[in-house]
């Protein structure tokens, strides 16, 4: 098993929002950066454990766990002229993007805030932390994530 990190807006698509969907799953879709696109689809896998981290927002930080339930397929949203994330280069014989399905696994007893990781001497070397680090899509280390999870 691998562990993630997973980031979405929560104006957008939050933790609480997962966890409300038929079965708390839903698709990971709209991810337009080669890098991330290839974890997803080359590196995932189904049971891999999410951090589901709320960004672009005036505190950002993880909110809980997802797993993932379904490996990488392609992200019909490319596809879609009338979608924020359509791709004219993508077709069905060249889908370029891809998705997983996630499920809610559990909200933390409390948020971990951004400002707290940045604090935490044994989570220096963590991707999130890294500076120009922007991915929505990031792994974490067994280390990192058994330190976070002592956070909570």
């Amino acid at each position: 098993m691998a562990y993630w990190l997973m980031k979405s807006e929560p104006d957008t698509f939050s933790l609480d929002d997962l966890r409300s969907r038929p079965n708390s799953t839903e698709h990971w879709d709209g991810v337009r950066n080669y890098q991330a696109r290839n974890m997803m689809r080359d590196q995932m896998r189904c049971g891999d454990k999410v951090f589901f981290y709320h960004s672009s927002c005036p505190v950002p930080g993880i909110a809980g766990i997802a797993k993932v339930v379904k490996e990488a397929y392609p992200d019909g949203s490319a596809q879609n002229p009338e979608s924020r994330y359509y791709d004219p280069k993508a077709s069905a014989e060249n889908p370029r993007w891809f998705m997983v399905d996630v499920k809610f696994e559990r909200k933390f007893k409390r948020f971990i805030p951004l400002s707290e990781l940045k604090a935490e001497p044994a989570l220096s070397e963590m991707a999130l932390l890294k500076k120009g680090s922007r991915l929505s899509i990031m792994p974490v280390s067994n280390e990192e994530w058994q330190q976070i999870l002592s956070m909570v």
